[in-house]
């Protein structure tokens, strides 16, 4: 990828020198202007780069800056210069992408800021690359501690990574909703990192690498409290307490909900910008 860059550079630079010449020399009007050559060049050759660059890859660099920096030859290149697979080429099962999760796997699914409910087997943010959050989070839960800021939350210190900012946007959060008083009582009680599996999976929750909160539980709903008995794949009733005020102040700082999951868990809000484009982290 450097060296495509590097080309690239030197070819608008070659362009802008042919298109000063030509119009200081020549005084034909028709030659176009060098700025407008160089952005005509400029964005075939950016969009050429990007094609090599696969969504995920693309996505996982503008959100996690500090850590996936490049992207080359079907491997994360991490700012230590170590790398990660990002694909491992495999089809797999809904319930096998949440089990053993690569990176692209992640992107298999659209995180849906508009539906009314979640679209069946739609959990986009539910799965997560282990080897990806380890490396960034820790692969311990000493490592992960280590990291934890506690972050001031309606009457309770609330430990959160720093880690990719996200005990900064976790205050910002909390900033905002205090201006809404009438939201509280949906955010006391709340509760954060735990190092611990996922329930009934061998795969480490979203609360291990600090990255995850859980509100009120008071006013939530989770997918086998109102569907007791069913399956990863059974067809599910959707409940939701959660003001949607509260939804979107957390992905307005990089949060996603899982309330959006088919597999809902409506008190549960995790650091996740890669899935909210319009975020700037």
């Amino acid at each position: 990828m450097r060296t495509s860059v590097l080309l690239v550079l030197t070819a608008l630079s070659v362009c802008l020198g042919c298109g000063r010449n030509a119009d200081a020399h020549n005084g034909d009007s028709n030659i176009p202007a060098a700025d407008s050559l160089v952005t005509d060049v400029e964005e075939e050759n950016i969009a050429a780069i990007e094609d090599t660059v696969p969504f995920y890859a693309r996505r996982l660099m503008t959100a996690y800056p500090d850590y996936v920096q490049s992207y080359d030859d079907g491997m994360l290149v991490f700012a230590d210069g170590s790398t990660l697979q990002g694909d491992d080429g495999r089809e797999k099962t809904f319930v096998e992408m949440l089990d053993d999760c690569d990176a692209e796997d992640m992107f298999t699914m659209t995180y849906d800021t508009t539906a009314d409910s979640p679209a069946y087997l739609n959990d986009c943010g539910r799965g997560r690359c282990e080897p990806l959050f380890k490396k960034m989070y820790g692969k311990s839960e000493t490592e992960v501690r280590s990291h934890l800021v506690n972050v001031e939350w309606f009457g309770q210190r609330i430990p959160f990574t720093s880690i990719n900012g996200a005990s900064r946007h976790l205050a910002d959060v909390a900033a905002e909703l205090a201006a809404m008083p009438q939201l509280r009582r949906y955010l006391t009680g709340a509760s954060s990192f735990y190092w611990r599996k996922v329930r009934g999976a061998n795969r480490q929750s979203a609360h291990s690498y600090g990255i995850a909160i859980d509100i009120n539980t008071s006013f939530s709903n989770y997918w086998l409290w109102s569907n007791p008995g069913k399956s990863e794949t059974d067809r599910l009733r959707y409940e939701n307490r959660i003001p949607q005020e509260i939804v979107a102040v957390f992905e307005k700082h990089g949060f996603i909900w899982g309330g959006r999951w088919y597999h809902y868990d409506t008190m549960h809000f995790e650091y996740r910008p890669e899935f909210l484009p319009d975020f700037q982290p």
